[in-house]
């Protein structure tokens, strides 16, 4: 958060900021928005790691699949205790990505090629390489800097005690005790994640000035929005009491935590949609909000507020049609009073990717370290993209994704770099396994993805599911995937909207309209007869149809149009 950088600062900045995308009002209420890992999606200087340069030549691939925006995860100067979300500089980009004038010229091409960028933020915590952070440390206690994070005295005679018994997401106590200038134990400082990421303290004004004037500087940039990571942390409850309890993490998505979901948080949203509403080409704020229950997400995303939240409650659903149709109506009907669209997810960088996860017994969470059957994870995943995409509101895709991608549950352990991997009662720490570079190529050191190998090993397996391989191959994964995004942009009645209007359907079958649309999805392991509803726009699998019926079979979706 410096207000200097080492990258060259991009020459005509105010034309950088002109957005060239088609105008489309509230276009992020429908909108197909395409995860970007950085580090994982594209090598363009042969060292292994993705960089901004290696996704800007992609992004003419995105175009054609379809989607509408892309987020990209943190590429800021970081040390990369965890893969960048321990940000030194929020204004500079790290050498391993490139520099400023990478990212702008990024920026410009999506435009031009009618794709919008949105960019991690990471306000919750900074990296302890941050200046702010290492002039906390050097200047000792009653420093002023201390007071911009959370830094307390320990409890015990000799402050030999974390200051309460807050645990860390990633295991182990969410407290890490300095060593003062004159070598003597000091005070202790609040890191929800990783050591080497320390909470700020959003109660002092320079945390708030601060984050205001970083949103401008992207926002001047020509970034289209904001993802905002742990969007439900900054504030913490008054005092920082104790929870009373061990085992917290098993606590998280069931109460509202004293780090996590305090209505405080809502105050500094407000203040930041007034700076987002005075750039024109209607730039977004989504928030990565870890909530007890749709209902409070809902409060994130109120008229003043922010635009989008993660529907995670949505995300952690088995493939189940009781299930599904509970969360999703759900999800529908809390949205509806504030206005705001609903979210549909299947994947991202923090959990195992949903071909892996609907390959195993339900109930196992959204971190699974066994692969389970492959052509039933493939099949349901598919399936669970139509259903999806089928949904009012707007969808995210994780990258690979549409390449059908499974997790890699086989990595070595001496590969591995999830931070959670290394410190014991957290999460399981198994999020590598997502990150595994994607494979562009059918050959190569990396299937395509860079000359210079991958900094995750790849799996022998890869080629065959890479690009080359899928695309133009009717029936590919892929090919459904555009398929399916084009037919979603081109349909009047897919898209926007906060209703559906459920049909009767055997046990395991959802079956929902949308105006002269319908969408029937079998999660059971046996195909289902169902009416035949006009005619067939798109499946993800087999169908077989007679005497105005339809036999859809297991674990398979199907779209029709009615007129």
């Amino acid at each position: 958060m410096s207000q200097h950088s080492a990258d060259p600062a991009p020459s005509s900045l105010s034309e950088s900021a002109v957005a060239t995308v088609a105008p489309h009002r509230d276009w992020w209420r429908d909108a197909v928005i395409y995860q970007v890992y950085p580090r994982s999606f594209a090598d363009s200087n042969g060292d292994g790691m993705g960089d901004l340069e290696g996704v800007r030549s992609r992004l003419p691939y995105l175009r054609d699949l379809g989607v509408d925006a892309v987020w990209l995860s943190p590429f800021y100067a970081s040390p990369q205790a965890d893969a960048g979300y321990d940000v030194a500089d929020y204004r500079a980009v790290d050498p391993m990505f490139g520099n400023l004038l990478d990212a702008d010229a990024l920026i410009r091409d999506a435009h031009e090629l009618g794709l919008r960028i949105i960019v991690d933020l990471v306000p919750n915590h900074s990296s302890d390489q941050h200046e702010w952070f290492k002039r906390a440390l050097a200047e000792g206690p009653g420093s002023p800097l201390r007071e911009r994070y959370h830094f307390r005295p320990g409890k015990g005679k000799n402050g030999e005690l974390p200051p309460n018994d807050w645990e860390s997401i990633f295991g182990g106590p969410a407290w890490t005790r300095v060593t003062e200038p004159d070598g003597a134990p000091g005070e202790w400082y609040l890191h929800l994640f990783a050591p080497e990421q320390p909470d700020f303290n959003w109660d002092h004004p320079a945390v708030g000035d601060e984050f205001r004037s970083i949103l401008r500087f992207w926002l001047d940039m020509g970034v289209d929005g904001f993802r905002i990571d742990v969007a439900h942390g900054l504030v913490k409850a008054d005092g920082l009491p104790d929870l009373g309890t061990h085992d917290q993490l098993k606590l998280l998505g069931n109460d509202v935590m004293p780090f996590f979901d305090q209505d405080g948080v809502h105050a500094i949203y407000r203040q930041w949609r007034h700076i987002l509403d005075e750039y024109s080409g209607e730039r977004i704020f989504v928030a990565e909000a870890w909530t007890p229950t749709v209902e409070r997400t809902a409060l994130y995303v109120r008229p003043d507020e922010l635009h989008q939240a993660f529907n995670f409650q949505y995300l952690g659903t088995d493939w189940d049609a009781k299930e599904l149709r509970t969360v999703i109506d759900r999800t529908l009907e809390a949205m509806r009073p504030v206005g705001a669209p609903a979210t549909w997810v299947l994947s991202n960088h923090d959990v195992t990717r949903h071909a892996t996860r609907f390959a195993n017994l339900p109930g196992l969470g959204t971190q699974i370290r066994t692969a389970g059957d492959r052509e039933l994870g493939l099949r349901r995943a598919r399936a669970a993209t139509l259903l999806m995409l089928a949904l009012p509101g707007s969808a995210y895709v994780y990258q690979g994704e549409e390449l059908g991608l499974p997790d890699v549950v086989d990595l070595p352990d001496e590969v591995r770099q999830d931070p959670a991997y290394f410190r014991g009662e957290g999460q399981d720490g198994f999020r590598d396994g997502c990150r595994v570079p994607i494979p562009w190529t059918r050959t190569g050191s990396s299937y395509g993805f860079g000359s210079g190998g991958s900094w995750l090993p790849q799996p022998a397996a890869w080629g065959e599911l890479s690009v080359q391989a899928q695309q133009g191959v009717p029936g590919s994964t892929l090919e459904l995937y555009r398929a399916a995004l084009a037919t979603r942009r081109a349909h009047p009645d897919l898209g926007a909207g906060d209703a559906v209007e459920w049909l009767r359907a055997p046990e395991g079958v959802l079956a929902f309209r949308r105006g002269e649309f319908v969408c029937v999805a079998n999660t059971t392991g046996e195909s289902v007869t169902t009416p035949a509803y006009g005619r067939v726009l798109i499946a993800s699998g087999e169908l077989t149809e007679a005497d105005g019926e339809t036999k859809v079979p297991a674990d398979t979706t199907v779209w029709w149009a009615t007129a």
